[in-house]
């Protein structure tokens, strides 16, 4: 490649990888190994000790997944970039490493229902609690940060409604406060949206979803934008204390801009082990190389789709800011000028046992919980993702009794439409 910045598909195709050394294959091999031979003693210690970048276990490096953390920071516009097991995963990792018992992120509630159960419930075993932000304006992030807050916690499009969130106002929100802003950029991807460019510190990944873009392989990504300075207060000691476990290594002060993605390598993959495999991380990659065909293809027919929606006499409301009367529409052009994403609610005036007779009605779409496949899906968030939410959340988070959330594949658009035209008659 020329010394220009590359565009982003040529990014999404050659990024980390070039023809193996040995054997010259093209495509990225998949080393299904566990741990890897050292050159001799000086190396074994040099790695060890951080003095060197190399291959040690496959639970904290492996050559395939370097190439798949490789590609997605390159795309992302950030420094570096960690892979693990799956999304929930990259949560975990990102959050220990910025936390300690008594701290708290403040969080948007309109979020994935799995995020919401993990933010509210499981993380409290480590005594991290969280505050809840409305989320339709940067104030109502502003009104919950307190002396305790870590990070600050988004999504750039809001699973299930598609929102799509004020990235560069609640960035300014966060800065003000001296922490971070993470941004999970699962639904949108940076293709059409690049979280850094507006302001965010870390970027947060399911790879599961429309990077992978096949529904085949789980995996999760933690994206390091090297923007944030982690020595400007004491409330980071993981990346600014002397680290015992590397001969009091202060590892802000050696990596710099790279430190927060190696503070996650090191200091959480190494010990709570959640690593991605070879395999998965192979196929993530394979997946990535046709990232904006797959993305263009799935806003375009998304689009189409909710306009059908939007018309039919069953369906009280449609949420998707793709739609020119949405109230995200002008956030949709400043944050995702080239879609509005696949995802999107809506719902349905017959309620909860409408949104159980439309999902019992259709033959295209594939009912699970999932999106980001090629593959039309859907899903009635109620009884399903967001079941363990009380009433009150459910609403909160864009899923009440009547809404039903599609992820609109890669179909032909005529196809998917005439398949909810027909349920939508029964119902």
């Amino acid at each position: 490649m020329s010394d220009s910045t590359p565009g982003f598909n040529t990014l999404a195709i050659h990024a980390g990888a070039k023809p193996d050394p040995t054997t010259g294959a093209r495509a990225t091999p998949i080393y299904q190994t566990t741990s890897f031979v050292f050159e001799d003693v000086d190396h074994a210690a040099s790695l060890f000790g951080l003095q060197a970048f190399g291959n040690i276990y496959t639970r904290i490096t492996n050559p395939t997944t370097a190439v798949l953390e490789e590609r997605v920071a390159a795309l992302e516009g950030g420094t570096a970039a960690l892979a693990v097991a799956s999304g929930h995963s990259a949560q975990l990792i990102a959050l220990h490493t910025l936390m300690a018992p008594g701290c708290n992120v403040v969080a948007c509630k309109r979020m994935y229902g799995g995020t919401i159960n993990q933010l509210s419930h499981s993380f409290k075993n480590f005594g991290w609690d969280v505050k809840w932000a409305e989320g339709l304006d940067a104030k109502s992030f502003a009104d919950q940060i307190d002396e305790n807050t870590r990070a600050v916690f988004i999504e750039s499009l809001a699973n299930p409604g598609g929102v799509v969130m004020d990235i560069e106002g609640i960035s300014a929100v966060a800065k003000e406060a001296g922490i971070p802003l993470i941004v999970d950029n699962t639904m949108a991807t940076p293709y059409l949206c690049q979280p850094i460019k507006h302001g965010a510190d870390i970027v947060l990944h399911s790879l599961t979803k429309f990077m992978g873009g096949h529904g085949n392989s789980m995996g999760g990504a933690i994206v390091d934008a090297g923007t944030f300075d982690w020595a400007a207060s004491d409330k980071y000691p993981m990346l600014t204390e002397p680290r015992p476990e590397y001969n009091d290594m202060r590892l802000f002060e050696t990596f710099g801009n790279i430190a927060f993605a190696i503070c996650c390598r090191v200091l959480g993959l190494r010990d709570l082990g959640p690593a991605i495999s070879p395999q998965n991380a192979f196929m993530l990659i394979t997946g990535i190389e046709t990232l904006a065909l797959r993305m263009q293809k799935h806003s375009d027919n998304a689009l189409q789709v909710a306009e059908f929606l939007q018309c039919h006499p069953a369906v009280s409301w449609v949420s998707y800011a793709g739609l020119p009367n949405d109230p995200f529409y002008q956030a949709h052009k400043k944050y995702c000028p080239k879609g509005a994403g696949a995802v999107f609610t809506f719902g349905l005036k017959g309620g909860y046992d409408a949104g159980i007779e439309l999902v019992k009605g259709l033959t295209l779409f594939s009912h699970l919980a999932n999106i980001g496949d090629t593959r039309s899906l859907i899903i009635h968030p109620a009884s399903t993702t967001h079941r363990q939410l009380s009433d009150e959340q459910k609403k909160a988070a864009g899923a009440g009794p009547g809404v039903v959330r599609l992820s609109i594949g890669i179909e032909d658009a005529a196809d998917i439409i005439a398949d909810l035209k027909q349920a939508l008659e029964k119902v």
